[in-house]
């Protein structure tokens, strides 16, 4: 097991935004978490990058707990989150950005940084100008990169699709299906129903913090349940 997640709940004050939230993913898998905003979608993926520190439950990762450790570590560790809205640094250069995603390590990333502009052409013609000047799905691209750079075991994207036009949302579903294939694991937030269940392989479906359905990705798409509240049936 990769990541095992028994019980997990994140509270802020007196809001319950995550409650018991149990979920695992396999080595080689892509698990997509859907629901509605407000559901808790974000809230998982920060505690689960140790950006929040949860109320309870168990976190395991490699068959370790990684509660005690902090966002850098688990980082390092070979979890990594690309957030929602990219938070890419605007001022520096499409390379510095790539660079801040190698931060953990030791060796020289130019090697795979060269990889990542042969995946990402649009980037190698922009590498020594400001991430300012990219377009919204440029940017994205930037932010997977970065996140490449780190080594992850398991990448988990919060809301990817979000703002970019259907051609380049389909772009980057192909782009994750790419990635796994390479033998990267996906833990995938998005809002976008279909194309997630399209893509993922498990799913699990949050509602104001619980959670109320999961299962084979398939199979859900197809399930009453689903269709009448995310699927526009």
């Amino acid at each position: 097991m990769l990541l095992d997640v028994q019980e997990l709940s994140v509270h802020y004050g007196r809001t319950q935004a995550v409650q018991r939230m149990s979920l695992n993913i396999e080595a080689g898998e892509i698990v997509t978490v859907l629901g509605a905003n407000g559901a808790g979608k974000s809230s998982l993926l920060k505690a689960l990058q140790g950006m929040v520190k949860p109320a309870g439950g168990q976190v395991q990762f490699k068959g370790h707990s990684i509660l005690g450790h902090s966002a850098a570590r688990r980082v390092s560790e070979g979890l990594v989150l690309v957030p929602e809205g990219r938070q890419i640094f605007v001022s520096l250069s499409v390379h510095d950005n790539l660079l801040m995603g190698a931060y953990t390590r030791k060796d020289n990333p130019e090697r795979e940084i060269e990889a990542i502009y042969e995946r990402f052409p649009n980037l190698a013609q922009r590498r020594d100008m400001p991430a300012s000047v990219l377009s919204g799905g440029e940017q994205q691209m930037l932010a997977i990169g970065r996140a490449l750079l780190s080594r992850p075991s398991l990448m988990m994207l919060d809301e990817p699709s979000l703002g970019l036009s259907p051609l380049l949302v389909k772009a980057l579903f192909q782009l994750i299906t790419e990635l796994n294939r390479d033998g990267l694991s996906i833990l995938l937030v998005e809002q976008n129903t279909h194309m997630a269940l399209a893509t993922a392989h498990r799913a699990y479906v949050l509602e104001l913090g619980r959670l109320v359905l999961q299962g084979q990705a398939s199979s859900l798409a197809s399930d009453p349940r689903m269709t009448q509240a995310y699927l526009g049936a």
